[in-house]
Formats: structure tokens, sequence, C-alpha cells
């Protein structure tokens, strides 16, 4: 199986326990990306965690980082450019606030959901305990 970058992404999220996972095909709207992945995270060290197993497997499974990271120091909304796709991993407040779906959909845009369900992330939180 082939590991695109975009598969190794989802899959650190995943990993990281980030819920909310959606991606935009933006490529028809953007001229500086064609996808967004959006995350949520239930805290500022899950939102800091989720984006170093972004790091650290797009580095190792795909030999790659980012043009840029922005949201490091806060941790409430991390942005990481790798060109391509641009990742932002969120608070929940301040993801229903800034709502980017919502900022995108005047375009054609394609949004899929690929973890929508916070009852999986919060059941294999509990498992850990």
């Amino acid at each position: 199986m082939e590991n695109t970058l975009k598969k190794i992404i989802v899959g650190s999220l995943k990993n990281a326990k980030v819920f909310d996972i959606t991606r935009l095909d933006v490529r028809s709207s953007s001229n500086v990306t064609d996808e967004m992945i959006i995350a949520t995270g239930s805290s500022t060290r899950q939102v800091k965690a989720a984006c170093r197993h972004v790091l650290i497997d797009a580095k190792t499974q795909f030999g790659t980082i980012p043009i840029g990271i922005e949201g490091e120091d806060v941790s409430e909304w991390i942005l990481i450019d790798f060109g391509d796709i641009v990742i932002h991993i969120m608070l929940k407040s301040i993801r229903e606030f800034y709502n980017l779906e919502r900022l995108w959909s005047f375009s054609n845009i394609h949004e899929e959901e690929i973890v929508s369900n916070i009852e999986i992330t919060i059941a294999s939180q509990q498992s850990c305990k």
C-alpha cells in the first residue's frame, strides 16, 4: 500500500485521538493549497501532541517537513503547511468560532468527514485509564 502524505496525516491525527477530522478539497477555490484537513482536540496539550505526531510521521514515513507551522506557542489553533495540504488542529471552541467549513462553503468544495464521532475519542481515552 502506497503511503501518501494525506493518509499519513490522517492516520497521525487518528492516533493522536483528535476528533471531527474533516478534509476540504479547495483546489477549485484556492491558489494557495489543494486540501485542508481540520481536526479538533480536547485540550491544548492534545492539540500540540497531535501536531508533533503529524510532524514526526510526515518526516519518518514520507520524508518531508512542513513549509511552516503557526500557533504552537499557544496551541489553541495550530496550522501546519505542507504546501498542497494545510492542516488546522484546533480546540473545539476555536473551531466553532471560526467555522472554517462555513467560510469555505461559498465555493464549490468537496468536504469529507473522516472522523466525526467524539464518543470514539472519549471511549478510547477512558480505556487508557
